[in-house]
């Protein structure tokens, strides 16, 4: 991933030199396991316990000439040993190790994730809460609906991400599987508790039947987990996008003193990051439509998958992690504007409060479709000739509300009375 999208904490997880120290963890296990099953000598596990990190230059220098990265290692490491290096790598094939490595690898970068996705289900929640009485129009298709409020919306982006952690939960705990079965899953050259011995140590499930490598269903779960993230965070992106827009103007990201919002206009304020965001979610999909590809291998196994996954793993999640970084601190600086929300209540002319008519009218003794013809052809006066849906009712002399009625049906507090259900709700979510 480029530098712009990467942030330290995800960086250190998929570097070369954590990735090599996660191979050599493996392979010191599967050491301590020939010790363990009386195998191998105690003098092996310390040898190899001992020696140093693998010298990535060495690394890179020897795979120039096995054209294999994990037989390059294999070498690097077994000649920094020394006296015990003929165990390095005794009974096992190549995805033994990188399918265990990458398991740990994943498992440690979906923990990333999940601490983000709680940073940013904690900010959004006091927002709501902040929120909850801040008054403003819902719309539906891009229309004026019925009034809601901004810590409603931001409460049901909370249940979302609570959603979203529980199936990164899920996710992580699919693919943190590990395998030391050998070229085709047999077991022919190491036993059942070669695997239980190193995948114990490292905190991994035991894929319990492998070929050559774990199947990547596993894989695909955790990656369309983490498009379905990116689409929550899209979701909310193109929400803040509208309600940015000139013409609505109800909320806008945090703009600096120094920050220019574009080169050639200077009264621009545009919502660059929500916008960002919604670009980051197309990739997200685009990884996990990848990895789906990848479920199909040939046999017991090919190497279709392997270059979809250098890629596609790590980019994916410090993606990711950056978007649920970059969202979090969005939302908490998000400038919320309530005089604009209240005038633009104001500016529907009271039409949002249609609904409350026809029921009144319903309950006064109108049929549905006689109140509903009533409101509606008052509501196209409303919005061709002007004026206001309150004066135009009560100048219909076949509306039978009388003064007092039509003011309790154009209050916006009658549509909230309910919504108290939803922050309790909120309050008691577990995450």
């Amino acid at each position: 991933m480029i530098e712009r999208y990467s942030l330290p904490e995800m960086s250190r997880i998929w570097s070369e030199e954590h990735k090599l120290a996660i191979w050599t963890e493996v392979e010191v296990l599967v050491v301590e396991a020939w010790v363990e099953a009386g195998v191998a000598p105690n003098d092996a596990a310390t040898a190899v316990r001992a020696a140093p990190a693998i010298d990535l230059v060495a690394w890179k220098d020897r795979e120039a000439v096995t054209g294999h990265d994990v037989a390059a290692f294999v070498d690097v490491f077994a000649a920094s040993v020394g006296s015990g290096a003929e165990w390095v790598h005794y009974g096992l094939t190549s995805s033994d190790v990188l399918d265990t490595a990458g398991a740990v690898l994943l498992k440690t970068a979906g923990e990333q994730l999940l601490t983000r996705i709680v940073d940013l289900f904690s900010v959004v929640k006091r927002r709501a809460m902040e929120h909850r009485d801040t008054m403003m129009v819902g719309r539906t298709h891009g229309i004026w609906a019925e009034p809601t409020t901004f810590g409603l919306k931001l409460a049901g982006w909370a249940f979302e991400l609570q959603r979203d952690h529980r199936r990164m939960e899920t996710a992580v705990r699919t693919v943190s599987h590990g395998k030391i079965s050998g070229a085709v899953g047999t077991y022919a050259h190491a036993p059942a508790a070669i695997e239980e011995y190193v995948c114990s140590h490292l905190g991994l499930a035991v894929e319990p039947a492998s070929t050559q490598v774990v199947p990547r269903d596993r894989h695909a779960e955790f990656l369309n987990t983490v498009a379905l993230v990116g689409a929550t965070l899209e979701r909310f992106a193109t929400e803040l996008r509208h309600l940015q827009r000139s013409e609505v103007g109800e909320v806008r990201e945090r703009f600096t003193g120094s920050q220019k919002g574009s080169s050639a206009m200077p009264h621009k304020r545009n919502p660059i990051a929500a916008e960002n965001l919604t670009g980051v979610a197309r990739l997200l999909r685009g990884y996990a439509s990848a990895a789906m590809e990848n479920v199909a291998l040939w046999h017991e196994r090919d190497i279709s998958h392997s270059s979809v996954e250098r890629i596609a793993l790590p980019d994916a999640t410090i993606l990711l992690d950056y978007a649920l970084e970059r969202m979090t601190r969005l939302v908490d600086e998000l400038v919320v504007d309530d005089a604009r929300m209240q005038a633009n209540i104001e500016a529907t002319a009271g039409l949002i409060f249609s609904q409350a008519v026809l029921l009144d009218l319903v309950g006064a003794g109108s049929s549905r479709d006689d109140a509903y013809r009533i409101v509606q052809r008052n509501a196209i006066k409303t919005w061709d000739e002007g004026g206001g849906l309150r004066d135009h009712l009560a100048a219909d002399e076949e509306c039978g509300l009388d003064a007092d009625a039509l003011d309790r049906c154009f209050s916006p507090q009658r549509f909230l009375d309910n919504a108290e259900i939803v922050f309790d709700r909120m309050a008691a979510l577990p995450l």
